[in-house]
Formats: C-alpha cells, sequence, structure tokens
C-alpha cells in the first residue's frame, strides 16, 4: 500500500507539474514507475523465496542434528574395538585340540575298562573251571582207588556171615588179604623191604634193638608194622626191630 500511495504521488505531482502539458508524457512517466514498481515486486519475491529455503535448510539440519543427538545420548558409548592378538587367535583351536584330545583319552579309557571287565569275567570263568575239574578229578581219583576194595569188603561181610570152623575163617581171611594185596598192586602200592636189609631211617622206623652177635649191626630183624610207598613216594614209613652187635662196633 505504502508503494501505491507513492506511485498516485508521483502521478500527481507529474500533473501539478506539467500543469497544461501534454497527456504523452504524463502516461509515460506513469508507465516507467510502473515497470520500476513491478520490478521491484519481482526482487521483493525473489528475496522472499531465498528467505523460506534459508529457513526450510536450517530447520533440517535442526532435525538432524538434534536426531544425531538423541541417537548419541540414547545408545550407550560403544568401546573401540581393540587388534586381536596371535594368543587370542590360537586359543580357540587349541581348545578344539585339547577336546579332541580328551574325547581320544575318554575312548582309551572305555576300551581299556570293557577289556578289564572281559578278562575279570574270563579269568572268574577260568577259576569256576579250574575248581570244578579239580573235584572231578578228586572225586575219579577216588572212585578209582575205592572200587577195587568193594569186593574185599563183600567178602569180609561173607566172612562174618559164615559157620565155618576157625581154620575154615583163617583161610578165608588169609584169602581176603592177599586179594587187598592185589589190589594196592594196581594202585602202585608197594610194601617197605624190611628183614634182612640194613636200617635205612628214610623208610624204615625203629622201636628198639635186640643185642645178638650173628647178625650184622643195624640190620633190620623183626618188622612190626608194615611200609608203604606208591612209586618212589613214601606213604608211611616200616617199624622195625634192628640188630646191635657191640662186638662189630668195636672192631
Amino acid at each position: 500500500m505504502g508503494r501505491n500511495r507513492r506511485q498516485y504521488n508521483r502521478e500527481e505531482s507529474y500533473a501539478g507539474r506539467n500543469g497544461n502539458g501534454s497527456g504523452a508524457v504524463a502516461a509515460k512517466g506513469i508507465e516507467e514507475d510502473g515497470l520500476r514498481v513491478r520490478g521491484m515486486k519481482e526482487r521483493d519475491a525473489k528475496d522472499g523465496e531465498l528467505k523460506e529455503q534459508e529457513l526450510h535448510l536450517e530447520g533440517g539440519n535442526g532435525i538432524a542434528t538434534g536426531a544425531a543427538q538423541t541417537t548419541d545420548a540414547g545408545d550407550p558409548p560403544q568401546r573401540a574395538s581393540s587388534p586381536v592378538t596371535p594368543a587370542e587367535q590360537a586359543a580357540p583351536l587349541a581348545t578344539a585340540s585339547s577336546r579332541a584330545e580328551l574325547d581320544l583319552v575318554r575312548e582309551e579309557r572305555d576300551q581299556l575298562m570293557e577289556r578289564l571287565a572281559r578278562l575279570q569275567a574270563e579269568f572268574e570263568n577260568s577259576r569256576r573251571r579250574e575248581v570244578k575239574e579239580r573235584a572231578d578229578l578228586r572225586d575219579y581219583a577216588v572212585q578209582h582207588a575205592v572200587e577195587p576194595f568193594l569186593s574185599v569188603m563183600d567178602n569180609f561181610q561173607l566172612a562174618l556171615k559164615s559157620d565155618g570152623t576157625l581154620e575154615q575163617l583163617r583161610a578165608g581171611v588169609e584169602l581176603i588179604l592177599k586179594q587187598m594185596e592185589e589190589a594196592l598192586k594196581k594202585l602202585h602200592v608197594q610194601e617197605v623191604e624190611t628183614v634182612g636189609k640194613q636200617f635205612d631211617p628214610r623208610i624204615h622206623e625203629a622201636l628198639g634193638s635186640i643185642e645178638t652177635k650173628e647178625l650184622p649191626d643195624h640190620q633190620v630183624m623183626e618188622e612190626i608194622r608194615k611200609g608203604y610207598r606208591i612209586r618212589d613216594k613214601l606213604l608211611r614209613p616200616a617199624l622195625v626191630r634192628i640188630a646191635s652187635n657191640k662186638a662189630q662196633v668195636s672192631e
């Protein structure tokens, strides 16, 4: 409105200045003033647009800056990453290797425990089998040793039931004794030689001595109890009396 008033005042001044001057000069002045006013308006419009653009840019930067500040204030500060050392790089490999070795040791332990259990079972089975075999062998040996004497016992029982004379009973006992000697021979049991043999403390046991000049000193003169041996092993020594010849000892 101020510019319109100035234009109106200029038109009045032109009219007053010229008085009765020609209208063409007045119209030209008005046209020039109109162009000048239009140029000023255009410049004002451009200045307004530039200001709006600057305000818009400042508002965007402020929003971005505030967002950045909000992000920085809301998020916790991040620590700067430190460089990885060779020891830290090798740590996972060492851990994996240790686990593999541990698994291998555990597998070997399980195999050894399984093998030990099998060996213990085999040992226990072997021990039981050995005990059974020994028992079977002992029973077989007893059976083999007792079987020949069963008939001897039968003959003794028949002798006790007989009504014969004393001579008949004696003859029957002598037959039973021979039968028993045959049974002992089958078991490789032999009598120890005594009478007429030189005294041997390994197979003879002296119960006394008899003084005599007819027999050599320490010769067996009498057998009190028979001795027996099985092959070269002595079962029991023979009880004997030996000769004592002092004349032979003095010589």
